[in-house]
């Protein structure tokens, strides 16, 4: 019976992770699949790093909002899902994707780190499949 219980806390502490972690990714995942680079920067830390197509680079705020709204530009998107959400070892939360840009796929890594009560953008890449 205890092991019974035990499992049920397992299962409620699951969900409840879940239930957060779609809370944290929910407002990224919907300004991608608007591409709305200022929506989506409002998430990010004061400086990010930015993976784009192994072009990597560490911006500011509003050079990354300018670096995104031209990826998106180039690569209008016909679709994001968020396929995976997960926690490292470390507490750092992160989800994984896949846009959809003409016939071009790619897969898209966001990861936030908490500060207080909120969750930041320090990654993101865009990589191409």
């Amino acid at each position: 019976m205890k092991r019974l219980g035990v499992l049920w806390v397992l299962i409620l502490a699951t969900s409840v992770l879940a239930q957060a972690q779609t809370e944290i990714f929910n407002p990224m995942k919907d300004a991608i699949k608007a591409s709305d680079a200022a929506a989506l920067v409002k998430s990010f830390a004061q400086s990010v790093d930015i993976n784009l197509e192994g072009n990597i680079n560490t911006y500011s705020k509003a050079q990354s909002e300018f670096v995104l709204k031209e990826f998106f530009k180039k690569h209008p998107v016909n679709d994001f899902s968020i396929v995976h959400m997960g926690s490292s070892k470390g507490g750092l939360q992160f989800a994984i994707g896949r846009y959809l840009s003409g016939t071009a796929s790619y897969n898209v890594l966001v990861r936030v780190r908490q500060v207080g009560e909120d969750y930041f953008v320090h990654e993101i890449s865009f990589v191409k499949e």
